[in-house]
């Protein structure tokens, strides 16, 4: 502490870089260890990042708050928020220029998510933070970064980093809370099932930007219709009753502003594990399930997309379609195509962002278009291949064509957010209204190809430099290239946007993508080095962890890999 008080007294009123004296070193605290992983250039720039480091002997952890992987996760994610209420009560914030004074952390949502802000092991606790360096203008303010880096930093490490500082019940709470979904999740598949909404969940989110629930006051809880109702049982909730969906193809229907769109955004979100209090905290969902979408203007390389699109005029062929501004119907085939090349086992999809051509044609349309003369097969005449062909289940929103009565399973009526199992008049309404239309799917659903990127496709630098940045939690940039995330709806944190970044780039480096792995290898190869090594091996410095990663889903860095504009394939 003396020693960096020195330097800090040394430097005080010298040029911004001069706080460059810190950076690599180590400083010994009472509690704890300080290292500079990081010093900015200038007030400016990106802050600079810390490490504290303590002891277990000091910080005391019990071993089974962390003694397996949900439970570490769960609690470095507890941990983090911690650290994030702390630092607004104790941390002054602004001191100066820019970003001078601030003290973060990778703050989380409402998902719990492993991340790289807080890592707690037999032997130590390692917190992450981002600190703004003061100064005013660009000139050192030695006295105001004594006061955050002396007292604000030693007053936040005792307040959040040691067990005895914590409340318990709230701590195994979180614990408890995502150990318990995990175990849901894996019932599922038990249970025949592909997702289940537990009794009194609260659905309904404050906005669209507002992932925060509704209060009770406000929201109707889900109850199950009795016809759906199933139990699962986690080891610390008990019994758990709710609403089963079973594996198949399943339609989510009702009038407009009743919920339906509203189900299918917590599903969709229900593949991560979320915090208490959250309203979902017991909603699961197959951890394989994707969002499907049209996506006008995106690129497609080299995907077979004749299961829905063929017989094009002209001849062109669709057995590896390429396109660089892809139509919405084109675009959701691709999504689909992909998606099951990547490992998706349930597709989620909404007709209100689907394309209309891609999802009916009707038996008046149909006589008046001959097959021959329409390249599209509509998912209608496809969803059920897909399901016995490839074991792949499907869950739809749709409120504007019956048709798809007749290739349902489930039918869910969400009728003022109250669920009812309407599968049973959906049937009879299907045979006594028969439609008339002719099925245009063939036989079986299509090939799935093993598409392998080619390595020389990737660029990662602007200039001479590696350029890769996380443009929140929608975009990547990657070299000179923007890949486009807008629409990869199941991406739910900034910080795994940054994470998929600098993942592609180490796949690259360790020649992970080497032109002859396909790419469900590539995937799979990235999460056995993230299970080894942790989300720390994504950074590309060396000797500087990042703080601000939080781990995607494979099928999120399938998606962002599709979606580079450079992407070159061999099939």
């Amino acid at each position: 502490m003396e020693k960096l008080k020195k330097i800090l007294n040394r430097i005080d009123n010298k040029g911004y870089k001069a706080y460059k004296d810190l950076q690599g070193q180590t400083f010994n605290f009472p509690d704890f260890d300080l290292d500079f992983y990081y010093i900015q250039g200038d007030p400016f720039a990106g802050p600079s990042q810390i490490a504290v480091k303590l002891d277990q002997k000091g910080a005391r952890f019990p071993a089974a708050t962390f003694s397996n992987r949900v439970r570490s996760i769960a609690l470095n994610d507890y941990l983090t928020r911690i650290l994030d209420q702390k630092i607004k009560k104790i941390c002054r914030g602004r001191r100066g220029t820019g970003k001078s004074g601030m003290v973060a952390v990778d703050a989380p949502g409402q998902e719990i998510l492993e991340r790289s802000s807080v890592r707690v092991t037999p032997a130590q606790v390692e917190a992450r933070l981002f600190l703004g360096l003061p100064a005013r203008g660009r000139k050192i303010l030695g006295r105001q970064a004594e006061e955050m880096l002396l007292e604000e930093i030693p007053s936040l490490v005792k307040s959040a980093l040691f067990f005895q500082s914590l409340e318990r019940s709230p701590l195994v709470n979180h614990i408890q809370t995502a150990e318990d979904q995990v175990f849901m999740r894996n019932e599922l598949e038990e249970k025949d099932l592909i997702a289940f909404i537990a009794n009194d969940s609260i659905l309904p989110r404050r906005s669209g930007i507002d992932q925060r629930p509704l209060s009770r006051r406000e929201a109707m809880p889900f109850h199950s219709p009795p016809s759906l109702e199933v139990e699962l049982n986690p080891p610390h909730a008990g019994t758990v009753k709710g609403m089963g969906v079973p594996r198949g193809i399943t339609l989510i229907v009702g009038g407009g502003y009743h919920g339906k769109s509203t189900l299918l955004r917590a599903l969709e979100r229900s593949v991560y594990n979320h915090i208490p209090g959250d309203g979902r905290e017991q909603v699961v969902t197959n951890p394989e399930s994707l969002k499907i979408r049209a996506e006008d203007g995106r690129r497609v390389e080299k995907v077979n997309i004749t299961p829905f699109i063929n017989n094009l005029p002209y001849g062109q062929d669709t057995s590896s379609f390429c396109s660089d501004e892809a139509s919405g119907s084109t675009s959701q085939a691709a999504n689909i195509l992909e998606g099951l090349e990547a490992g998706a086992k349930v597709l989620l999809m909404d007709e209100d962002t689907s394309a209309t051509n891609f999802m009916i044609r009707d038996m008046r349309m149909q006589k008046l278009v001959a097959k021959n003369k329409e390249p599209i097969t509509p998912f209608i005449d496809k969803v059920q291949q897909l399901y016995s062909d490839l074991g792949v289940s499907t869950i739809l929103v749709i409120g504007g064509s019956g048709d798809y009565f007749d290739v349902a399973d489930t039918v869910i009526m969400m009728d003022e957010y109250k669920p009812r199992d309407v599968s049973q008049e959906a049937r009879s309404i299907a045979s006594d209204y028969k439609t008339l239309r002719q099925k245009e799917g063939g036989e079986a659903f299509g090939e799935v190809l093993k598409r392998k990127p080619q390595p020389r496709s990737f660029n990662p630098r602007k200039g001479k430099k590696v350029k890769i940045k996380s443009r929140s939690d929608e975009a990547i940039q990657f070299g000179r290239e923007n890949i486009n995330l807008h629409n990869v709806e199941q991406i739910v944190d900034p910080s795994q946007t940054r994470a998929i970044g600098d993942l592609i780039f180490f796949a690259l480096k360790e020649n992970i993508i080497d032109g002859n792995k396909p790419l469900a290898e590539i995937l799979k190869t990235i999460e056995k080095e993230l299970e080894e090594k942790g989300l720390e091996m994504a950074s590309p410095f060396p000797n500087q962890p990042q703080g601000n990663y939080a781990r995607p889903r494979p099928l999120e860095i399938a998606a962002a890999l599709n979606r580079l504009r450079t992407l070159q394939v061999r099939v």
